[in-house]
């Protein structure tokens, strides 16, 4: 079958399927960085990627899977794309999203 996660299935003449999906608790804040984070990543798109906007895009793709599985994101993470942003900011001074997310990360 593969990956068969957040699905409900059930098989044979006489079974019964339920589903019981819980989404994580997320607060305003995580939605509100959750959406800049994506933003982000979609304007990095469009530039030639070095080093440095590779590795934002690593981490901007980790704390996307992050918020989104558990509706928040660690201290640790938020300081790595704090100094992810600050390293590739000639490139990312282009992009109001850049802005967004730093001011959202409290820089």
């Amino acid at each position: 079958m593969g990956d068969v996660s957040h699905s409900t299935f059930a098989i044979g003449s006489h079974a019964r399927a339920e589903s019981h999906h819980h989404a994580a608790g997320h607060d305003p804040a995580a939605e509100e960085l959750l959406a800049a984070v994506r933003e982000l990543r979609a304007d990095l798109a469009r530039v030639r990627a070095d080093d440095r906007i590779r590795a934002l895009d690593e981490e901007l793709a980790g704390a996307e899977d992050e918020i989104s599985r558990t509706g928040t994101t660690g201290e640790s993470r938020r300081q790595r794309l704090r100094e992810l942003l600050t390293d590739a900011q000639t490139v990312l001074s282009l992009f109001t999203s850049a802005g967004t997310v730093a001011g959202l990360l409290g820089m």
